[in-house]
């Protein structure tokens, strides 16, 4: 681990490493390093994306999706992209200090503002420190717009909040569903509540008048990518009520690519050689052909999440 990254900011690190907590119980396997961060609004550079600013409470997540574009961030805190990144959940402990500050009305323009863009803000690690909760409690208050992008039934403890600021201002909640086949969904995404509980989740939003939508993604080939098995998640989420669907292809970057190679070599490596050449001189795939939806009474909201699949 390198001991820069984890110094103050006042020596040139990222944050102050206050004490790292093994989990036990529900939590065990997990190590949590609790920071004191030195911010927690992140300003989002250049600008195809339906928002500028974003909170992530947590780096790492135990969903430990074998996609996760958001490995490669452990890398730079000098940690390793594959079992690390399930294990060493990195907690900003001081957030919803820092999103009071950083939002009073003095200092903030009131601009919407994303959850879930880098890792879940409702897995497991929430369960102990409540920082998704408490930084929504402070937008709530301030009537900021918001939206959260998850793939876990957690966010139903919140489902006060999200009603009551949905009354005020623009809010969405969403949620990514890449397959209701459960062998797949058990392979791919193991720490995670099974998708059928999702599709529950956004109807027991929709009944409570909170805008939701939907991910299909990651669309991964040779696994969930048959028209009938992305066909079969968007009916079951239109039913639920969510307003919108977006389908997105599996992308590999430098870094998620070698370490969803491993896991495919081992589970499936009569598909290597199909990645092998689908992936071979590119990061993306073309879109997959439902890959924007939206019913006719709901367009996608100005706070939608950035349809990216995360882990």
């Amino acid at each position: 681990m390198s001991e820069l990254r984890w110094n103050a900011p006042s020596d040139g690190g990222l944050f102050e490493l206050t004490r790292r907590v093994p989990g036990r119980g529900q939590y065990r396997g997990l190590v949590f390093h609790e920071i004191e961060a030195k911010t927690i609004l992140n300003r989002v550079p250049g600008t195809f994306l339906p928002f500028d600013w974003t909170i992530n409470p947590y780096r790492g997540c135990s969903h430990a999706c074998v996609y996760c574009f958001a490995r490669p961030t452990h890398e730079y805190l000098g940690l390793d992209t594959g079992v690390d990144f399930d294990t060493q959940i990195v907690v900003k402990i001081n957030a919803v200090e820092l999103i009071r500050a950083e939002t009073s009305p003095a200092r903030w323009s009131g601009a919407p503002i994303a959850m879930g863009t880098n890792t879940d803000p409702y897995q497991p690690a929430e369960g102990r420190y409540r920082l998704t909760r408490g930084i929504l409690e402070v937008l709530t208050e301030r009537r900021n717009p918001f939206s959260i992008l998850t793939k876990s039934t957690l966010a139903l403890r919140d489902i006060d909040l999200f009603a009551e600021a949905a009354r005020h201002s623009e809010v969405t909640v969403s949620f990514s569903i890449g397959t209701l086949d459960p062998v797949v969904w058990k392979e791919t995404e193991p720490g995670t509540p099974h998708p059928l509980r999702r599709v529950e989740a956004i109807a027991r939003l929709s009944e409570a008048g909170v805008p939701t939508g939907v991910l299909i993604a990651p669309i991964i080939p040779g696994l969930s990518d048959r028209p009938e098995q992305v066909a079969e998640v968007e009916a079951a989420c239109r039913e639920a009520g969510a307003g919108s669907v977006y389908s997105i292809p599996l992308h590999l970057r430098a870094g998620v690519r070698e370490h969803f190679m491993g896991w495919l070599n081992g589970a499936h490596p009569e598909l290597i050689e199909t990645y092998e050449e689908l992936y071979r001189d590119r990061v993306y795939l073309p879109r997959h052909p439902r890959g924007r939806s939206r019913s006719r009474q709901q367009e996608p909201r100005a706070t939608s999440q950035p349809a990216l699949p995360f882990g």
